[in-house]
């Protein structure tokens, strides 16, 4: 009975307890907007800010948006401010924590459109609130949460800025800005892009070279190249993900024998480029025209790659370009080959996005009422959001989006489902993306989802338009995916694949494959784990391009100068 009193006194001690954030004066030169969050946690290994993922680790963070913030003043959290994975901040439980703030800042955008819209802005890092340059935070401390006592955090320091990566022998960087999508956002937006010249390029100044496109998340460099053995006295890491000791050793290597093959004799001589576009609403746009985002489809086209091609050498026809990536890269390197058929001869998709919204992860969202429960007349199931390769559920689809919506409103997350929206959707009422599904409820919107269907959905789209660009796209299309994939992407390459199986005048001559028990994010190779696969997307895919060079090529194509 006692230790049920001292419980209960706890909690309504918490429940008076408040917690305020200031601006310091020294910090700001004018009011500022963006959104506010109070981090909370019970692990000390590292700051509260880097402690918010998508599954039962996870630690606490609370959000709010705050509009024209006066330096000097301060700010107070609500019973009700909403949280993750608590709902409400009322419902924080009394403890030890550590507590610290972040304040991710957005700046005031004016679009040709006429919407006024207020975002964050990349500033380097890739759309990352918890360490992007200038957003404000405190540092982490201790506090016993339960006294009722007013608990005070002021935003002294400045996340610092990122060094940009440096030209080297074989590693080259692009920054240009794109007229395009200036226009659209009412600013000077740029685009970049990390290139990996082909060993010999100063020695060979007559050849010129195919182009790869290896899409992914935003490259701070580009990845998994290096021309030094791995590092003696670098300390082994361990790797949850893949339950690895030693895994940064092994990337290291990896990088290393990549660089090796690049060097060798008969190793394809091409151009291997990755692309940054971070915008706004992620790290990248998924490289096609939205809505929301602009047009960054054309854009990577018809501004970043000739230019690339026009500076090293490239052969700039679509014969000699090849697109490949896995995950956000997966689905970008499939709707590139299919929105652009002329400009690429082949696609090789990884593990991509849901390439069919009839399995949008586990949501059909033409037929589903609701994104989050199977709903029978009397039971509701939650929707698993994550797995592992035994079945093992981590989050629910809810618990997802709970998160995005504690971390930022009107799709500004950074997160996942808030960048699909963002891609997606039409500009809803209030000049955000429309939502596909209620964030608290999950009632899906079937107007929107409409919308989808006709812009994005590649299979839909594969379809509708194979009389138009069947015999473009014969023999281009390459898809691999775990069938224990964490978020169940293989769901939406099986439906994927039976469209293709069905598609004729002329059949797709396309590959699907699965990899048994892996998770995500396999490419093809059923010989080797994830950890070890996921790092030889070039090693396994370049031999591949070539052999099709080889057999899909237009009469006089130079076929000589970059074989050396």
């Amino acid at each position: 009975m006692q230790t049920l009193v001292i419980a209960l006194l706890l909690a309504l001690a918490a429940a008076g307890q408040t917690f305020e954030v200031s601006l310091p004066a020294a910090r700001a030169d004018r009011p500022l907007d963006g959104r506010l969050l109070l981090l909370l946690s019970t692990d000390p290994s590292s700051e509260p800010r880097f402690q918010i993922t998508d599954g039962p680790k996870t630690q606490i963070v609370f959000g709010q948006d705050v509009e024209g913030w006066k330096p000097g003043s301060r700010l107070r959290f609500q019973p009700d401010t909403p949280g993750y994975p608590y709902e409400r901040f009322e419902d924080l439980k009394p403890g030890r924590y550590f507590v610290q703030a972040v304040l991710d800042i957005y700046d005031t955008y004016r679009l040709k459109d006429g919407r006024v819209l207020k975002l964050p802005v990349d500033r380097g890092e890739g759309r990352q609130w918890n360490r992007a340059p200038g957003n404000l935070y405190s540092r982490p401390r201790e506090i016993a949460l339960g006294r009722g006592a007013r608990i005070s955090i002021e935003l002294d320091q400045a996340m610092p800025p990122i060094e940009p990566p440096k030209d080297t022998k074989y590693i080259r960087h692009v920054r240009i800005q794109s007229r395009l999508l200036s226009e659209f956002w009412g600013r000077p937006v740029y685009l970049g892009a990390h290139v990996l010249l082909p060993h010999g390029f100063e020695e060979h100044p007559e050849a010129r070279y195919p182009l790869m496109v290896f899409h992914g998340h935003f490259p701070h460099d580009f990845s998994g190249f290096r021309t030094e053995p791995p590092d003696p006295d670098l300390k082994p890491d361990y790797s949850e993900r893949f339950r690895l000791h030693g895994y940064n050793r092994i990337q290291q290597q990896e990088a290393y024998e990549f660089y090796r093959k690049w060097i060798s004799p008969g190793f394809p001589r091409f151009l291997v480029v990755e692309i940054q576009h971070a915008n706004p609403y992620y790290d990248d746009s998924y490289a096609v025209n939205s809505a929301n985002l602009g047009p960054y489809g054309d854009a990577i086209m018809r501004e970043l790659i000739p230019e690339i091609e026009r500076r090293f050498r490239g052969i700039g026809q679509g014969w000699a370009r090849f697109t490949y990536g896995g995950s956000t890269g997966g689905w970008e390197a499939l709707a590139a080959q299919i929105f652009y058929p002329d400009d690429f001869n082949g696609t090789f998709a990884a593990c991509p996005d849901p390439i069919d919204f009839r399995a949008y992860t586990l949501v059909n969202i033409y037929e589903d009422r609701n994104a989050y429960h199977v709903e029978g007349p009397h039971l509701r199931v939650p929707r698993p959001g994550k797995r592992n390769w035994l079945g093992e559920v981590s989050i629910t689809l809810e618990q997802m989006n709970r998160m995005e919506l504690a971390l930022g409103t009107k799709s500004r997350s950074g997160q996942q489902f808030d960048i699909w929206e963002a891609v997606y959707s039409p500009p809803g009422p209030d000049g955000y993306p429309a939502r596909i599904f209620d964030k608290i409820t999950g009632e899906i919107n079937r107007k929107v989802a409409e919308y989808w269907r006709e812009n994005y959905d590649l299979r839909h789209i594969l379809e509708r338009d194979w009389p138009k660009i069947g015999h473009k796209l014969r023999g281009k299309i390459h898809i691999y995916v775990g069938d224990m994939d964490n978020y169940y992407l293989n769901n939406a390459v099986y439906l994927m694949e039976e469209a293709l199986k069905r598609l004729k005048d002329p059949p797709a001559d396309a590959t699907v494959a699965y990899g048994d028990r892996f998770e995500h994010c396999w490419n093809g190779d059923p010989n080797l784990p994830n950890a070890i696969s996921r790092l030889r997307y070039n090693t396994m895919y370049l031999p591949r391009i070539l052999e099709r060079i080889e057999r899909n090529h237009p009469p006089g194509a130079d076929l000589k100068s970059w074989r050396y």
